[in-house]
């Protein structure tokens, strides 16, 4: 028996060496031979294209890439297949050997998931390259993205100009940003614009994105052959720099909601989710997708899961253009380099992607497609990316040790040629100019260096590039008809919109409502305020004096409380309004309406609970209709109190100027409340009928005295009709302020 375990043992080690072998010489003459897939698509791509025929060589190393070994190929697929049947512990030296082999060559396959039953192996068909990607830097595999059809936009740009208004105290200065830009990138290509910092890169990428459309700027920008226009915000994603999401609400739900918002009506809502569903797959993020993104004080997801969470938000409409703003800032090297392939997925899909990108490693250089170049405004270069080297060394610039391709243009674009050789024309200038424009180690100064590398660059390649941007985009006109004729559409009813935003208000915002110190200041102030007016009700109209300033504290705490809560709703949320609206996500006045309405059944349980403590405690008027009136009376103070401060923050978006404002206003409401001064003057008392706590403070005398005197503390208690009109006059009139001034505000895009 155990002769047997040893041969059957040996012969299976044989045949995992023999498919090892059969498995290396496919794989090597898939590399050879030139009619494969593999090698064809590399040598289709072979005009610059580096990044994908490395990948693409180390896709046809794997078995069934070679059109000429489908048979063998498809044998090696399913003895591999039948290997995974057989007990590990019956194979272990068998199983070592195939792993040290695989390890040594740099072989690494994985079929975590996959199996056959054994009699159904000789039906099952072989594996598909388009159902799995290896991703081979996170060492595991991913799905890939989305490959439906999307139309084509070919992006020209042709000697672009910008520049912004800087205003002062006394004067006004205009600043040159962008100086005659000009370059093109179609459908299936990245183009990576580069620069030092300060050199124009987010600038360009927002003039090109559509995002900044004042002050105008110079020359021309054409999205297949036509000019920018708002329907083509439904075709274009835009990732800005800073990662601006929801810290409460979790990855699974962030794209959600983003989904329910932006993709067409055509779709259900079970279709929506779907496609939310397969980008946290595609994303890789179904490990987080139920973790809260967080922020500067909630713990959430990492730095590239952010990213990839941003970029997953813009990717779920399927835009045909898509720009990032340094979308590797922050990461490391590995990070980032997922994120890089994550774009070049999304450009073989037939999509134009656009990025920046701040000093990337060598690996990362080397997948762009094209390069903008930009060195103080100026451009510097703009062609292939793997012919970059090759240019700055025909015009005498090249590293004299080995360095990052990246690193290399970095230097020269910020004039510093230190471990770089320096053409004949710029030593002549050094030898004969004046002293200024040299440095101390002998090299040109920077502005001299950047004066040359623009000059060889015009005179050189811009000629060329324009003319290139002269030939009709290859198109037919039925395409730019579709584009040009599409109308603007929302992927949701106003209603739908309400609905989506008032939850997602909800769930990010309870989290801030029911924190443990807020709840803790309201319930210990309502236990301080019952201790010190503990049982003091009475039907003596003079001994009311005490309790009645009990009753204008209530109406001025909750009065000052909710004005310098809501201030923040705005400036905070300012950046999200404007990346959302920018995307043309919702209306205005959807979110308005839903942002101010998801707040009120969370500010009607902290008062509640702040009454049930000060009520039985001060031993107020002891009948459910006079509390259940306080309440009221509370909850109308605390809206008509929220809108002035939506008003002053949406009028300011400025917290410390909003800040000051409202203090100087409530200051003002409280004093003219009607509990401190009884004898206005009388060209200032018509101060009063604008505070919100002098109403407030008359409606609560009312509820608790009206059956005791018809005057308390030298105040009138009327019927009470025209406190409330004008509390729900200033409800509604503050919020309609805060809407008009979100109206007139620019919503300016992130830069």
């Amino acid at each position: 028996m155990m002769e047997k375990s040893n041969n059957s043992t040996t012969s299976l080690i044989r045949t995992k060496s023999d498919q090892l072998v059969e498995t290396i010489a496919a794989a090597l003459g898939a590399m050879k031979s030139p009619v494969s897939s593999g090698g064809g698509d590399a040598a289709a791509d072979s005009s610059g294209n580096l990044s994908r025929m490395s990948s693409r060589r180390l896709a046809a190393a794997s078995p069934g890439r070679s059109s000429g070994s489908v048979g063998r190929n498809t044998h090696i697929r399913k003895s591999r297949s039948a290997q995974m049947k057989f007990d590990l512990d019956d194979l272990n030296s068998g199983a070592a050997l195939s792993r040290a082999s695989s390890a040594s060559l740099g072989f690494s396959f994985s079929f975590t998931g996959f199996t056959v039953p054994a009699d159904e192996i000789a039906d099952s068909n072989p594996f598909s390259d388009d159902e799995i990607a290896e991703d081979i830097e996170a060492g595991r595999q991913k799905k890939r993205l989305h490959t439906e059809p999307t139309l084509p936009i070919y992006l020209k740009f042709k000697d672009v100009t910008y520049k912004v208004v800087l205003k002062g105290m006394t004067s006004t200065v205009e600043k040159d940003i962008l100086y005659g830009i000009t370059g093109s990138v179609d459908p299936g290509e990245v183009l990576a614009l580069m620069g030092p910092s300060g050199s124009g890169k987010t600038s360009l990428l927002s003039l090109l994105g559509g995002r900044v459309r004042e002050p105008a700027p110079g020359g021309s920008i054409t999205y297949n052959d036509e000019p920018y226009s708002k329907s083509l915000k439904s075709r274009i994603g835009f990732v800005t720099q800073d990662d601006v999401l929801f810290p409460h609400l979790t990855v699974r739900e962030t794209l959600t909601y983003a989904a329910r918002l932006r993709l067409p009506k055509t779709l259900t809502k079970e279709e929506k989710d779907q496609r939310a569903s397969d980008i946290i797959y595609e994303l890789g993020l179904e490990s987080c997708q139920d973790t809260m993104i967080g922020g500067s004080f909630v713990r959430g997801v990492s730095g590239g899961e952010r990213k990839r969470v941003c970029i997953g938000n813009e990717i779920i409409i399927n835009p045909s253009l898509l720009f990032l703003d340094e979308p590797t800032s922050g990461l490391d090297s590995t990070t980032a380099l997922r994120i890089v392939d994550t774009l070049h997925d999304i450009a073989e899909a037939g999509k134009t992607v656009v990025t920046t990108i701040h000093q990337p490693s060598s690996r990362l250089f080397l997948k762009f497609d094209k390069l903008i170049l930009l060195g103080k405004g100026s451009l510097l270069y703009f062609g292939k990316a793997s012919e970059a080297m090759v240019y700055f060394s025909s015009i005498g610039c090249a590293p004299f040790i080995a360095m990052n391709p990246a690193e290399f243009m970095l230097d020269l674009a910020n004039g510093n040629v230190t471990d770089i050789s320096v053409p004949s024309e710029l030593e002549d200038k050094v030898q004969m100019g004046n002293c200024t424009t040299e440095t101390k180690n002998g090299k040109p100064a920077p502005a001299v260096v950047h004066e040359y590398l623009v000059e060889a660059y015009e005179t050189r390649a811009a000629e060329n590039e324009k003319k290139k941007l002269i030939t009709p985009t290859p198109i037919d006109d039925e395409t730019k008809a579709k584009m040009c004729s599409a109308k603007r559409e929302w992927g949701a009813s106003w209603l739908e919109q309400y609905s989506i935003l008032f939850c997602r208000g909800l769930k990010e915002r309870r989290h801030d409502y029911f924190s443990w110190l807020r709840i803790t200041q309201v319930l210990a102030t309502a236990t301080i305020l019952g201790l010190l007016w503990w049982q003091s009700g009475s039907d003596n109209p003079k001994e009311l004096q005490d309790q009645a300033g009990l009753l204008f504290f209530i109406a001025v705490f909750w009065g000052f409380f909710p004005v310098f809560t809501a201030i923040f709703t705005f400036p905070q949320e300012r950046a999200m309004l404007s990346k959302e609206r920018a995307a043309d996500m919702y209306r205005l006045s959807a979110y308005f309406v839903a942002r101010t309405t998801s707040d009120l059944p969370l500010d009607l349980i902290l008062p509640v609970l702040f009454l049930v403590v000060v009520y039985f405690m001060a031993g107020l008027r002891m009948n459910a209709c006079s509390f259940f009136l306080t309440v009221g009376t509370v909850f109308l103070c605390i809206i008509a109190a929220q809108g002035l401060g939506l008003a002053i923050g949406a009028t300011l978006m400025d917290l410390k100027r909003a800040t000051t404002l409202a203090s100087v206003t409530v200051m003002t409401f409280m004093l003219a409340g009607g509990y401190f001064v009884k004898n206005v003057p009388v060209f200032i008392s018509w101060l009063r009928y604008l505070s919100f706590n002098y109403h407030t403070y008359k409606l609560l005398l009312k509820v608790q005295y009206e059956h005791i005197s018809h005057s308390i503390n030298g105040v009138r208690v009327d019927d009470g009709y025209k406190e409330v009109g004008a509390l729900a006059a200033m409800v509604v009139g503050y919020r309609l302020l805060a809407y008009l001034s979100l109206r007139r505000m620019k919503l300016q895009a992130g830069a």
